[in-house]
């Protein structure tokens, strides 16, 4: 799957739209919870996202 590059907010947008709520923030890290689901996503602030850590985001949340 090619992903694209994206910035921290950029992401936290885009999960904004699938249910994801942000929860709280932690330094540099913007911490999303989703009724339902025990896990937690940590989206790194960041102008760019590491490719690896949106394919990591990504599966965590399911999609």
């Amino acid at each position: 799957m090619k992903l694209p590059v994206l910035s921290g907010r950029e992401v936290v947008k885009a999960f904004e739209k699938t249910g994801w709520e942000v929860s709280r923030q932690k330094g540099s890290h913007i911490i999303l919870t989703r009724e339902g689901h025990i896990a937690t996503l940590s989206v790194p602030n960041h102008k760019e996202v590491a490719k690896g850590t949106l394919r990591k985001l990504v599966n965590q949340a399911g999609l």
